[in-house]
């Protein structure tokens, strides 16, 4: 059983896709990160960086200890290694898998949770921070377009965790400020990861843990 420490946003998403993609049995914490639940001491224990999502594996591969992990790349990083699933195991399919893994944590969910605080949620509209962020939401948009333009996901032909850490980002896209239009073949794989049946389920959470404000 894993214990995922869970909030609906992009990077709580990655993990809960990947669970019910692999159909690992687990079980959900939510972390309000709303009501600051993330700097609880109990959850600090699991994720110093106060940032969810955190995971718990109550039966490791080493048959030890229960093993707690936080940041979501290290997380899918493990899952994958854990089950030898959604992600090439030659030298050159993980690289390319490693690189866009990197390349969403390190470029694409930063500078797109920049947009979003920019365009939604800072009391004083910067203009100019929020053309910054919009513009370089869209370049790497163009970079993710162009890797799609000649293979069927992010890393080939093989559905991986490449793809789970990348679409959660793309799926706030009007907030970004970005119309999927202008990049043909990154809509034509978003529609293609949003209509997996896990994808489905795993979005489906939201409902049952933080359903819309009506």
């Amino acid at each position: 059983m894993i214990d995922l420490h869970y909030w609906t946003t992009p990077n709580g998403h990655k993990v809960s896709i990947f669970l019910e993609e692999a159909g690992l049995p687990y079980k959900i914490f939510p972390v309000n990160i709303g009501a600051n639940e993330q700097f609880e001491s109990d959850f600090l224990k699991i994720s110093p960086n106060n940032k969810i999502p955190a995971i718990v594996d109550h039966e490791p591969a080493d048959g030890g200890q229960p093993l707690s992990l936080f940041e979501s790349g290290a997380i899918l990083l493990y899952l994958a290694e854990k089950t030898g699933r959604f992600m090439a195991t030659d030298l050159r399919g993980r690289q390319e898998t490693l690189q866009w893994l990197f390349w969403q944590m390190g470029g694409l969910g930063p500078m797109a949770g920049q947009n979003h605080h920019f365009n939604r949620f800072a009391e004083e509209k910067i203009p100019y921070a929020i053309k910054r962020y919009v513009d370089e939401t869209a370049r790497l948009y163009g970079v993710l377009n162009e890797r799609l333009a000649d293979r069927t996901f992010v890393a080939g032909e093989d559905y991986g965790i490449a793809d789970m850490a990348i679409y959660p980002w793309i799926v706030p896209h009007t907030f970004q400020k970005q119309n999927l239009d202008d990049f043909p073949h990154l809509k034509r794989w978003f529609d293609a990861v949003g209509n997996r049946d896990a994808v489905k389920r795993a979005y489906a959470l939201v409902d049952k843990i933080n359903p819309p404000k009506q």
